[in-house]
């Protein structure tokens, strides 16, 4: 187990940018609105609780990949010069052959170095554990491989990190929407709650809490929602890659700038 970089005692935050792709801008996660909501916006809404007129801006984009994220939203962040910034990206790059860990390593370190040179405090994600995951399994050593790198650089330059991969509950199919990929609100929500605890946020819940008891479904059953996953997910997915599209082509961050919270944003 990798060393985390601990604080004693929650510091004053009056600003706060999250970076990176779908799982960040918070997809499967809606509002009433219809909005996506996500644990970058839950949190923000406790951290909000706990420092009143915090300001908050997410630059996240679903589809993005690490050098984009890279190039584009850690410039945009640092130039606002906020106390916290959260970056989880990469992902995008895995699925995808031929992605090396070590090169996409070499790119995050930099763009940490970044962040903190324009005197940020950097929260650090690593990546699911897939092995329950049809298909996505055979992507688990790869994404092992990152975390490594991931956890190294968190001790290294010292940020937080919020080590998703050591999450059980997010293991569970109700931590996750029916596409697989992304979060369910149930999932963003205990999020919220892990990266409060790792920076000492004070919370009325617990993301270890484990899931309401549901009734096991047959191998049939499971076999059949595969296909049904295989079809409406997955080979859209496939068809985008082989033409070179992605579903955050056009799209602008859902908070671009660094605004005040919203009352009523809570869990």
């Amino acid at each position: 187990m990798f060393p985390v970089y601990d604080r004693q005692s929650l510091p004053r935050i009056e600003s706060f940018v999250a970076l990176g792709d779908s799982f960040t801008e918070g997809l499967d996660d809606l509002d009433s609105t219809g909005r996506y909501r996500g644990w970058a916006d839950r949190f923000a809404a406790l951290l909000g609780g706990h420092n009143p007129g915090l300001r908050y801006a997410n630059l996240a984009v679903r589809g993005k990949r690490l050098g984009q994220v890279a190039a584009e939203q850690v410039p945009a962040a640092a130039r606002m010069g906020p106390e916290l910034v959260s970056i989880a990206a990469g992902g995008n790059d895995i699925l995808r052959p031929g992605a090396d860990p070590d090169v996409l390593a070499g790119i995050f370190d930099d763009a940490v170095a970044s962040l903190q040179a324009a005197g940020c405090e950097v929260v650090v994600f690593t990546g699911f554990d897939t092995a329950h995951f049809p298909v996505l399994r055979l992507l688990r050593g790869k994404i092992a491989t990152y975390n490594m790198h991931l956890r190294a650089i968190a001790d290294q330059r010292q940020c937080y990190l919020v080590d998703l991969w050591a999450m059980p509950p997010l293991r569970d199919a109700r931590a996750w929407s029916s596409d697989r990929l992304h979060l369910s609100p149930g999932g963003h929500q205990r999020v919220a709650l892990r990266i409060s605890e790792v920076l000492g946020v004070p919370v009325s819940a617990d993301w270890r809490d484990p899931w309401p008891p549901v009734a096991a479904s047959g191998w049939l059953t499971m076999r059949r929602l595969d296909v049904q996953w295989a079809r409406r997910y997955a080979a859209p997915w496939v068809g985008r890659r082989l033409r070179g599209i992605s579903s955050g082509d056009g799209l602008e961050p859902k908070r671009p700038g660094l605004l005040p919270l919203q009352p009523g944003n809570a869990l």
